[in-house]
């Protein structure tokens, strides 16, 4: 193996950063209260990910977790998937982002397009927190019921969910941009008795109405007995739901208590997409969550009693529920509902310095957008408070890193991350004590066993293979929602490594321990961070009388961006035109969501399946990201082997333009 060149390093912490670190301090302490040695960080890291016990133990005992009652293990059984951990504890995920809070401190900065900008404080959060949870349960909301929410990022959403999280009830939410099949695929999944849910929303300056997919959604949700209503876009009530006003004040005076739940019970539901069936329901734990976001919260984000954090995103990405945890930490956050562009793509930085945005976390396809604009953020505007900006949902490339530093000045800590939905956190990320080298995340996360594999199962360093992780972490899903025996949880995660966990990304980990994502290697689109899955693609288009097949694929870009590429075989005497295409786009933004509608539309003859049916999205993917088609799949393999050779053509093409 050829060693590549060391990338430049773009910033290098001072030691002031480094003794600041949440994350020195952890270690010194691990030093003292576990006697292990701890050099440097990839010594913890290995240490975290080899005994088990030993670290989420010791992220337990060093951030006070409180239980009701003791655990009896720590990890009682590790096989993968069924991992147990910390059998007979029962806790409560929102007693610890309330405890100890002077209620006169700003809990939560906010804005949108259409709401003046202002502040929250812990005590009004937990006020609004109390009234919300004893409306719940006026309404007969118990544990183990589900409240779902068709929200936008505001302080509302909020405040319901630390709600539901007090009461033991299980939250999913969608944002209002989803079409009604695609929030009914997903919530009636889980059966829900209460909606929360807007009549509208601006995105962009322009006005959405959702009363009637609200409607529809009613109608596809015959599981409600409740459906609230917050009036956000028009103060026109909306007929046989409840005001949200008066649903609140039906609580109004109620005092926040916390109902002890088992570390397992489930905290809320989200959403994966794969390429055949509903999406995946992915339920995680009050314990596994409390953990994984005490640890990358505090250490890898290094939030802190100053910070104000901000994250881009929706109430449909996992990134809302990542925002919303850092209230774990002596920070605050700021929520944002609207476009990231509008009135211009300066908005954002507008919001930052507003806000004294300390931690500015966004897409790396917004870096991109605003590199490509020519937008220089600091210019005119005082950022001198942002000491870091995170990025995640899509490889960050290494211009984009560059463009940061260029933009920001040296001292700015860039931290690119990949995780996902499946674990709702990072798999590797930010490290507030290492460089920052371009083009490349800093590390692996604490207790995160991450390692790269060739299909054999062979480790490869300095290597593209799969991404796997080989022991188990808390975050893990504790089951699929309507997955009884397993089998679909197995089949996304452990059927090419059996007791294995195989993420879905191409990565390289080098012989310095940095990280590089190279894409998805399944079929799933992933948008602004939101996965959808082909399956969904699939049934807006061939719901079209012209279309009688279809395949699409998101195709990675040298910038660092993707392209969704369609192909559609027709109908004869079909034509793939502008009327067409326009049907096509506005069914699959009706259906699925905006961000998926594609960037490029062809007709094909066919599409290319295997012998049992099945479409070849990855190979046609690896095919027009350059591989060469006898290395991505077997003729042999192949129900219509001439039906690949349309796409070796098409990247050949390419490739010689």
């Amino acid at each position: 193996m050829t060693q590549q060149p060391q990338p430049p390093v773009l910033w290098v912490p001072d030691e002031t950063r480094r003794e600041r670190a949440n994350l020195t301090a952890f270690t010194h302490w691990v030093e003292e209260h576990r006697g292990v040695d701890v050099p440097d960080y990839d010594a913890l890291w290995r240490w975290s990910v080899t005994d088990l016990d030993g670290f989420w133990s010791g992220i337990w005992e060093y951030y006070r977790v409180r239980s009701a009652t003791p655990y009896t293990a720590v990890l009682a059984d590790d096989t993968m998937p069924g991992a147990v951990w910390f059998p007979g504890a029962t806790l409560n995920y929102a007693e610890h982002v309330f405890r100890d809070r002077d209620d006169t401190a700003v809990a939560i900065r906010h804005a949108s397009e259409l709401r003046p900008p202002g502040e929250v404080t812990w005590g009004e959060l937990k006020r609004r927190t109390a009234a919300t949870a004893a409306a719940l349960r006026r309404l007969g909301v118990g544990p183990g019921d589900r409240v779902v929410a068709y929200l936008p990022n505001v302080v509302e959403a909020a405040a319901a969910f630390f709600a539901c999280a007090a009461i033991g009830a299980t939250w999913s939410s969608c944002s209002p941009d989803f079409g009604v099949r695609s929030v009914i695929d997903r919530f009636a999944q889980i059966e829900p008795k209460v909606l929360l849910a807007v009549d509208g929303y601006r995105y962009g300056g322009r006005d959405f109405d959702r009363r009637d997919v609200l409607r529809a959604l009613r109608d596809g949700l015959p599981s409600l007995e409740h459906t609230v209503v917050l009036p956000y876009l028009s103060d026109e009530p909306v007929a046989d739901t409840l005001a949200w006003d008066e649903f609140e004040a039906a609580g109004e005076g109620a005092d926040l208590d916390f109902t002890p739940l088992p570390f397992d019970h489930p905290l809320w539901v989200l959403y994966s997409s794969g390429t055949t069936g509903l999406p995946k329901a992915i339920v995680h734990g009050h314990g596994g969550i409390l953990l994984e976001q005490l640890k990358n919260l505090h250490l890898h984000l290094d939030a802190q009693a100053d910070d104000r954090v901000f994250w881009f995103t929706t109430t449909g990405w996992m990134m809302w529920n990542f925002l919303v945890s850092v209230l774990l930490t002596d920070a605050s956050i700021v929520l944002y509902d609207g476009s990231p562009a509008h009135p211009d793509l300066g908005a954002l930085w507008d919001l930052a310095e507003r806000t004294g945005t300390t931690i500015f976390g966004t897409s790396a396809g917004y870096l991109s957008t605003c590199m490509k604009a020519g937008i220089h953020p600091t210019g005119g505007r005082d950022l001198s408070a942002l000491r870091a900006i995170g990025s995640t949902g899509s490889p960050l490339s290494p211009e984009g890193f560059a463009w940061c530093y260029r933009e920001f000045g040296s001292d700015l800590w860039l931290f690119s991350t990949s995780g996902g939905t499946d674990i709702c956190s990072c798999l590797v990320g930010g490290v507030p004590t290492l460089p920052v080298h371009q083009g490349e995340i800093q590390a692996r996360s604490l207790g995160m066993a991450v390692a790269s594999w060739d299909p054999e199962g062979n480790e490869l360093v300095g290597e593209v293979g799969e991404l796997v992780v080989t022991r188990p972490a808390p975050s893990m899903p504790i089951y699929f929602w309507g997955d009884a025996d397993g089998t679909r949880l197995r089949d996304s995660y452990f059927s090419m490594y059996p007791g294995v966990w195989r993420h879905g990304d191409w990565i390289e980990i080098t012989e310095r321990g940095t990280a590089i994502i190279y894409g998805r290697s399944d079929s799933t689109i992933n948008r602004g961070g939101v996965r959808m899955g082909t399956s969904e693609i699939y049934r807006s288009v061939l719901a079209l009388e012209e279309v009688l097949d279809a395949l699409v694929v998101d195709v990675p870009q040298p910038d660092g961006g993707s392209r969704i590429e369609l192909f559609v075989v027709l109908r004869e005497g079909a034509e793939l035109d502008d009327d067409l295409v326009g049907r096509i786009a506005r069914g699959i933004r009706e259906d699925c969501s905006p961000r998926h509608v594609p960037d490029g539309v062809r007709a094909v003859t066919a599409v290319p399946r295997t012998l049992s049916g099945k479409v070849m999205e990855v190979p046609v993917k690896r095919i027009l990201m350059g591989e060469a088609p006898e290395r991505v799949a077997s003729r042999d393999s192949l129900a219509n082997p001439e039906a690949l050779d349309y796409f070796a053509r098409l990247a050949a093409n390419r490739r010689n333009e």
